[in-house]
């Protein structure tokens, strides 16, 4: 069995919780500006955790491929994710300002990872 999948369905829940926590608890305590940022990555976390599902469910990528994928969404969603809600719960932005763009250009690596390896299989 794919550990990958357990870690991934718990990352699920915990988006489902966080989102819950930002659109109830957080509503009357965040400025608008600071509860679009979480609902963003909120967002993000959900999109990448649907991502995480397909990549380790798929019999299409090899295991090597499915546990380097996975490290870079993982690492991704920590990092975008992350710092958004640290920075919206109350951490300075001005000590982890490259935390996010970090998070974010794994999420893009991520991507074009697999975009490779699917033009990889296509031009075999």
């Amino acid at each position: 069995m794919n550990k990958n999948l357990g870690i991934i369905a718990v990352l699920g829940a915990v988006t489902i919780i966080l989102g819950a926590f930002g659109a109830h608890a957080l509503k009357e305590i965040l400025s608008q500006a600071a509860l679009k940022s979480f609902e963003t990555a909120v967002r993000y976390q959900m999109y990448h955790v649907l991502v995480l599902l397909f990549i380790n469910t798929s019999t299409y990528f090899t295991a090597t491929a499915k546990k380097q994928l996975s490290y870079l969404f993982y690492a991704g969603i920590l990092f975008f994710s992350g710092s958004i809600y640290a920075i919206v719960l109350g951490v300075n932005a001005k000590d982890i300002w490259f935390v996010t763009p970090l998070g974010g250009l794994l999420l893009i690596i991520g991507w074009l990872r697999m975009a490779m390896l699917f033009f990889k299989s296509t031009m075999s």
